[in-house]
C-alpha cells in the first residue's frame, strides 16, 4: 500500500476509533478520583502498569493489539459539558462543585505512556504499557485503557492461533460480523483478526477504514429465492471477446447434459432453482462466478449446476472462479469435489478447471481447522470460534499502581499470584544464538541494560528466590516512549504495518512456544535489583511496624 494510502486509511479511521469518551469507564475511578483531589493528591507522580497474568487459551504467547486505538483515546480525552452534568447526578451531593471544574480543565498532557509495539508477541506478567502522570487522571484512564487493550489482544491472539492450526498455505477469511459482540466488536475483531495472521474479511467498513481485503459471494438466500429459469434475465451473455450476445440459458444447459453422465448424477434431481440462481449471478458476475453449492444437495444439484454454468463461462472466454462449501463433512466434500473438477478438466479439456478455488466455511474451530489439513479447501472463512473467542472470553488485563511520589509500590494478596511488582521499569527481550526470544527481564528503569555477552544474575518468575544466571547473546528494548505531554512521539502502526510484525515476531519464536497443546513456559524473569526492592517493600508492608495498635 502506498504511503498516501496508508495516510487516508489512518485517517479514515482516527474520525470512527478516536470516538471513545473519557466517561466510558467506571464510577468507582471518579469516585477515587474525587477523594484524591479532596485530600490535595491528585497532582502526585504515579506510575500504573497494564499486564495481563497468564497467557490465553493454555498457550505459549500472546500478540499485543490496541495500542492505537490507546493512543487515539488518549490524545483525545477531554469532558463535555454533557459529561460533567451527567457526573453532577451520579457522583453524591455532597461532592465539592470544585471538583467538577477540575474535570472540565482535565486532559493527558501531562501523560506520558511507554508500550510495547503493537503486534509484538508477548507473555505473562510482562507490562505492555506503563501510563505516567499526575494521580488522579492515570486513574481516570484505567477501565478504559483495559477495555481498549483486553479484546483486541485476546482475539488477535485467536486469530494467531488459527494460522498456525491452518499452517501457511490455507488463506484464511474473518467472517463473525453478524456473530461480532456488538459493531465495535465486529470492527475490533476484523481489524485484529487480519493482524493476528488473517488474509481477508466480510466486513465492508473493516476494508474502508483499514485496508483489509473484502470477500463474499452469495448466501443461500440468494439461491432459495430462485423457482424456474424464467426468473433468469437477462439470459444472455456477451463473449469476453466481444462479438454477437449469446444465448447463455441454452448453452449451459447443454452443457449440464454432458456434465450429468459424467458425473453419473440424474438429470432429474437438478434442482431448477438452483440452476436458475446460479446462471443469474454467472450473468451478473462472470469474472467472480463463486457460488454456495450445498443448498439442496453438493453431488446431485449443486456441483452439476455449478459444473454446468462454468462450462459455458470458460466456452465464452471467462474464468470461473469457483465454490463455497458451508455444511457437511468439509474435508471429504473438498476432495469429492476437486475430483470432479479435474475430471472436468481431463474430460472436456478445459484447463481453468485446475485451477478452481474452494472455500468451506461451517462453525469452524482451531481443532477442526487443524483436521482439515488434508482436505482440499483452499479458503476457510472463519467466524463464531473466531471473533467470540470461545476458549477464552477475557484476556484478564490489569492495571496496577507500581509507584507513586517517586515510592514504590506493590499490591499484596491472598492468592500470591496476585502480587504486583513495585517500581517503574523498563523491559528487555534476550535472544539466543538463533536469534528466537529466550528471556524478557523486568528491570528498574534506573538500571544500565543487559551488555551482550556479560553474565548477570536474575530471579525467574514463579521460581521461588532462587537466582538464575544468564548470559544474552542479543537484546532488545521492548517498550519504548508513545506519548509525551498529550502528543504522540511515535507515528501510529497501520494495519498493515502492525501486522508485518505480528508475523515476523511470531515466526522468530521457538517452535515450542508456538505448540497449540503443552506449549513450554516462556521465562521472564526480574533483574537482581529489582528483586531486591520486591523483597524490601514486601517486607516493610508486612512488617508489625506498618500496622496502627
Amino acid at each position: 500500500m502506498a504511503a498516501s494510502g496508508n495516510q487516508a486509511y489512518l485517517a479514515m479511521e482516527e474520525s470512527v476509533r478516536s470516538r471513545v469518551p473519557p466517561i466510558l469507564t467506571d464510577l468507582y475511578q471518579f469516585t477515587m478520583a474525587y477523594a484524591y483531589w479532596r485530600a490535595g493528591r491528585h497532582n502526585e507522580h504515579a506510575v500504573f502498569e497494564l499486564f495481563f497474568r497468564d497467557n490465553p487459551f493454555r498457550g505459549g504467547f500472546s500478540l499485543f493489539a490496541g495500542l492505537t486505538d490507546c493512543l487515539l483515546f488518549l490524545r483525545n480525552f477531554r469532558f463535555s459539558e454533557e459529561d460533567i452534568e451527567y457526573l453532577r447526578t451520579v457522583l453524591p451531593p455532597s461532592t465539592d462543585p470544585a471538583f467538577f471544574s477540575f474535570l472540565t480543565s482535565l486532559d493527558c498532557s501531562a501523560v506520558s505512556i511507554s508500550s510495547i509495539p503493537e503486534g509484538t508477541t508477548v507473555f505473562a506478567r510482562v507490562p505492555l504499557l506503563e501510563v505516567s502522570g499526575p494521580l488522579a487522571v492515570v486513574q481516570l484512564l484505567e477501565t478504559s485503557l483495559l477495555c481498549l487493550v483486553n479484546y483486541a489482544s485476546l482475539v488477535c491472539s485467536n486469530a494467531a492461533r488459527f494460522r498456525l492450526a491452518a499452517g501457511s498455505k490455507l488463506k484464511l477469511m474473518e467472517m463473525g460480523l453478524r456473530r461480532a459482540q456488538g459493531p465495535d466488536g465486529g470492527l475490533s475483531a476484523s481489524r485484529y483478526s487480519h493482524i493476528g495472521g488473517f488474509d481477508a474479511t466480510s466486513n465492508v467498513m473493516a476494508g474502508l477504514l483499514f485496508g483489509v481485503p473484502v470477500s463474499g459471494t452469495m448466501a443461500h438466500s440468494y439461491v432459495t429465492s430462485f423457482s424456474s429459469l424464467k426468473e433468469v434475465s437477462p439470459q444472455v451473455m456477451v463473449p469476453s471477446g466481444g462479438g454477437e450476445s449469446v444465448d447463455f440459458v441454452t448453452l449451459t444447459i447443454g452443457w449440464l447434459r454432458r456434465v450429468c453422465p459424467l458425473l453419473g448424477v440424474e438429470s432429474e434431481r437438478i434442482h431448477e432453482g438452483e440452476l436458475a440462481a446460479f446462471l443469474s449471478f454467472g450473468l451478473a458476475y462472470p469474472l467472480n462466478f463463486l457460488p454456495v453449492i450445498d443448498t439442496y444437495s453438493v453431488k446431485s444439484s449443486g456441483l452439476p449446476c455449478f459444473c454446468a454454468v462454468a462450462l459455458a463461462l470458460c466456452e465464452l472466454g471467462y474464468q470461473p472462479v469457483g465454490v463455497r462449501l458451508d455444511s457437511g463433512d468439509l474435508c471429504r466434500l473438498s476432495v469429492e469435489v476437486r475430483s470432479v473438477f479435474l475430471e472436468c478438466s481431463k474430460h472436456f479439456r478445459v484447463e481453468e478447471f485446475q485451477s478452481l478455488t474452494i472455500v468451506g466455511s461451517n462453525g469452524v474451530s482451531e481443532q477442526s481447522l487443524g483436521d482439515l489439513k488434508k482436505s482440499e479447501i483452499d479458503v476457510m472463512g472463519v467466524g463464531t470460534h473466531l471473533v467470540t473467542c470461545t476458549h477464552q472470553p477475557s484476556l484478564g488485563c490489569v492495571y496496577k499502581l507500581v509507584e507513586a511520589s517517586g515510592h514504590p509500590k506493590m499490591k499484596f494478596t491472598e492468592e500470591p499470584e496476585k502480587t504486583t511488582l513495585p517500581g517503574s521499569k523498563n523491559v528487555y527481550r534476550l535472544l539466543d544464538t538463533e536469534g528466537h526470544p529466550c528471556l524478557d527481564l523486568l528491570c528498574l528503569s534506573e538500571e544500565p541494560p543487559p551488555v551482550v555477552g556479560v553474565s548477570l544474575q536474575c530471579h525467574l518468575l514463579g521460581h521461588g528466590n532462587t537466582p538464575h544466571r544468564v548470559t544474552p547473546t542479543q537484546v532488545v528494548k521492548l517498550r519504548q516512549n508513545v506519548f509525551s505531554k498529550g502528543q504522540l512521539t511515535l507515528p501510529l502502526s497501520s494495519v498493515a504495518e502492525s501486522r508485518a510484525r505480528a508475523q515476523t515476531s511470531i515466526h522468530s519464536l521457538h517452535p515450542r512456544y508456538k505448540c497449540l497443546q503443552q506449549p513450554d513456559t516462556y521465562i521472564v524473569a526480574m533483574s537482581e535489583e529489582l528483586f531486591v526492592l520486591f523483597c524490601d517493600v514486601k517486607a516493610k508492608n508486612t512488617s508489625a511496624n506498618n500496622f496502627l495498635l
